[in-house]
């Protein structure tokens, strides 16, 4: 990709479907063992990650991801101790989780050291300094192992992947999305636990969420979904939750300290989405 890039089209829904932002400024670019890392600066959205070419997030709307993500089980867990994160390198779900009083302990388990490093350094506002915080250990490597140890259980188990793009094959977080990861997910979750993972875009990706939820469903016994407008992402953006019978509730209250979520915006993210 050229220097002197004023504009980048990144996929929605493979080739069928792109978006078009104006590039300020190619901010870091570095390739690792397993991706090609992008950060952007962007005249509408901020700041922008993309990992080979895939806009992961951008400033302008990640409390909108992040929010969802982990406060909305949150705000569903009594009093919980102890979560697990599966990918999550920009530090945003950290960021979330630390904002927790009750959290004792957090485990990060994250495949590329080289995102954490260039987010720590280029996107300090994702992560706020959660990753200095003594309750979060951070783990490189496969979590698909990690995952099969012997571990204590956890009240919250969050899985920030990558989403398995439409059109191609062999992406990294491709074996997350199977039922042998959650069975090991299973074992380590907590009876009155919760586990979440982003669902890609419901508007014009529905059938990822579709498929997690029957992935699910043959682990455990209770599954949903909810959403989120994220913008950047070409509209909402779903997530998919499995517990041993835990729920969410659409009716929790919403702490008055978040940036996205209120009255109105939790309760649209119960609301079903028709076009």
């Amino acid at each position: 990709m050229p220097t002197d890039l004023t504009a980048f089209s990144f996929p929605i829904r493979g080739e069928k479907l792109s978006q078009t932002v104006e590039v300020r400024k190619i901010v870091y670019r570095g390739q690792s063992t397993f991706q090609t890392i992008e950060i952007f600066d962007t005249e509408v959205f901020g700041r922008m990650l993309l990992l080979d070419g895939h806009i992961q997030l951008t400033t302008f709307d990640e409390h909108a991801y992040h929010e969802g993500l982990v406060q909305i089980p949150l705000m569903n867990l009594e009093s919980p101790e102890r979560a697990l994160v599966i990918g999550g390198g920009d530090g945003g779900v950290i960021r979330e989780l630390c904002r927790c009083e009750t959290i004792k302990h957090i485990d990060m388990v994250e495949i590329d050291e080289l995102v954490v490093d260039a987010a720590r350094e280029y996107l300090p506002s994702l992560s706020e300094g959660a990753f200095d915080d003594p309750r979060v250990h951070l783990h490189i490597g496969d979590a698909f192992p990690f995952v099969k140890a012997d571990l204590p259980q956890y009240d919250l188990i969050v899985v920030d992947s990558t989403d398995t793009y439409e059109g191609e094959e062999g992406e990294i977080s491709e074996m997350l999305f199977t039922k042998e990861f959650y069975q090991d997910l299973a074992r380590l979750l907590k009876p009155k636990g919760l586990l979440v993972t982003q669902a890609d875009n419901l508007v014009f990706c529905p059938y990822s969420l579709e498929e997690i939820k029957e992935l699910f469903g043959k682990v455990f016994p209770k599954t949903g979904s909810y959403q989120t407008l994220v913008p950047s992402f070409g509209g909402f953006s779903g997530f998919c939750y499995a517990s041993h019978g835990h729920t969410i509730s659409p009716d929790s209250k919403v702490p008055g300290h978040l940036r996205y979520l209120n009255e109105v915006t939790y309760a649209l993210a119960f609301q079903p989405l028709s076009f």
